[in-house]
């Protein structure tokens, strides 16, 4: 009968073997913030009859079949094993539950969670913080699935506020209009040029970044061995999608361009400000992509068929892009962030370094196994400066069982990188996460100058026009 069961166990993907492994274990936390306290949220009930029937992956561990092979296996699951209700000092103010909530989040993303039982958990916080009357934290194993699948799956378990019977929507990402096909001869095959040398400079750089050159050592990366045992802060800051959209149409780029561009700037002032010589340093910046060619999040029956577009799981590949330096000219025209942001990425996408890269990993799990791609991807992100993602959220306002939630912000924690910077938008908000490792980066530091960067590119932007 076990025979029977192992037959039938979905096999664990190769990005999930990597993510859970002795080089890599890697997580992604999600906070939903909410409007009004959540003393009588029925969570057991919302868990068992909402979350759990999402996918199988909710109720399985990770087991090695007779051949070696890696499986999803379901178990019976303990709620209690998974569901948490810190119990914070009574009658303090909202200031000081708001750093006992930083500190409760900071040291849950550090804790490994067990293999034997299913690699997920669920905090809620029902104090009071700077952001919002009550929390809930969901810490997921990266193995689960990618961020892509993760919000997807959590977004079925919400509705919108104002219209339940409605849909959530989301704005559009691709705002540039195809090329057209009637492109002459000579554009397609310069075109076709360009990619190649891009294709070949981006790969082998990037396998060069990914095993023998690391980034210099900054005031945004300590290059320690073990960073990722070392304690962490998480923080976020908000901007107003409005503004972006200003600075996106000024300059005629896209939104993704611009956000770059700001932490990017801001970035690197906060290396100027601790170590001056830092400003022109070597940092590169780790950019998780979903591989998905679809736009908005299915519908996860949509996500766990076998034909679907946009499939449930790990379909993320990463791009290296370096962080402009600050030099003179950069100082006085600090658009050129943008501009050097939009170029980088646009010459990135006329390349097949990503595909090529993904192709490699494949060979390389083929010949030397599953260890080994996880030790190579883990040399990958201790070679860079930072890991930067991104998700989109809802345009409107969503409710978990008629709570109305306030905000939304994910990050990823377990791995080796001293800063990781996570953005979601939600409801006109831009919402840009700081994974830090404490007592290295001044966090607060840091926020303070990609706020200035923000400030001064709008400035500049508006002031241009």
């Amino acid at each position: 009968m076990d025979h029977l069961n192992e037959e039938q166990a979905e096999p664990v993907s190769p990005m999930g073997q990597y993510f859970n492994s002795s080089a890599l274990c890697i997580y992604i936390i999600g906070v939903l913030e909410f409007e009004v306290p959540i003393h009588d949220l029925q969570t057991f009930t919302l868990i068992k009859d909402v979350f759990l029937p999402i996918n199988p992956r909710f109720s399985s561990i990770m087991v090695q079949d007779k051949d070696g092979e890696k499986r999803w296996k379901q178990v019976e699951v303990n709620l209690k094993d998974h569901v948490h209700f810190p119990k914070f000092p009574k009658g303090k103010t909202v200031e000081s539950y708001d750093k006992f909530f930083h500190d409760y989040l900071s040291s849950i993303a550090m804790e490994q969670l067990p293999q034997s039982r299913p690699l997920w958990e669920i905090h809620v916080i029902s104090y009071p913080s700077k952001d919002a009357s009550g929390s809930i934290i969901f810490k997921l194993h990266h193995a689960l699935g990618d961020g892509y699948s993760l919000v997807g799956a959590l977004l079925s378990c919400l509705q919108r506020a104002d219209d339940p019977s409605l849909p959530l929507s989301f704005p559009t990402l691709r705002s540039l209009k195809p090329q057209s096909s009637t492109k002459s001869f000579w554009r397609r095959f310069s075109w076709m040029f360009s990619s190649a040398i891009n294709t070949a400079t981006d790969f082998g750089w990037s396998v060069l970044k990914s095993s023998i050159i690391s980034d210099d050592k900054t005031p945004i990366r300590s290059g320690d061995e073990g960073t990722e045992f070392r304690p962490i802060s998480i923080s976020t800051m908000n901007f107003s999608i409005d503004h972006i959209k200003i600075i996106k149409s000024r300059l005629g780029v896209t939104i993704n361009d611009v956000i770059t561009g700001i932490v990017f700037y801001g970035t690197r002032l906060y290396m100027q400000d601790v170590d001056l010589k830092s400003k022109t340093a070597d940092s590169t910046a780790l950019v998780l992509l979903n591989t998905r060619n679809i736009e908005g999040y299915q519908t996860i029956n949509d996500m766990l068929n076998s034909k679907a577009k946009g499939p449930w799981g790990n379909k993320i590949s990463f791009l290296h892009v370096p962080i402009p330096k600050l030099n003179q000219n950069r100082m006085s025209n600090p658009l050129d962030f943008i501009w050097d942001s939009h170029n980088i990425i646009k010459r990135k996408k006329q390349s097949l370094a990503v595909a090529l890269t993904g192709t490699l990993l494949d060979m390389e799990s083929k010949f030397k196994g599953q260890e080994a791609v996880a030790k190579h991807l883990r040399g990958t992100v201790t070679n860079s400066s930072a890991v930067i993602s991104s998700l989109v959220g809802p345009i409107q306002q969503m409710s978990l069982a008629n709570h109305p939630v306030k905000g939304l912000y994910f990050t990823l924690a377990g791995g080796p990188e001293s800063l990781a910077i996570s953005i979601m938008s939600y409801v006109g908000v831009l919402r840009i996460t700081l994974k830090t490792e404490k007592d290295f980066i001044d966090e607060e530091k840091l926020k303070s100058c990609i706020q200035n960067a923000f400030h001064t590119i709008l400035k500049a932007a508006t002031e241009n026009s």
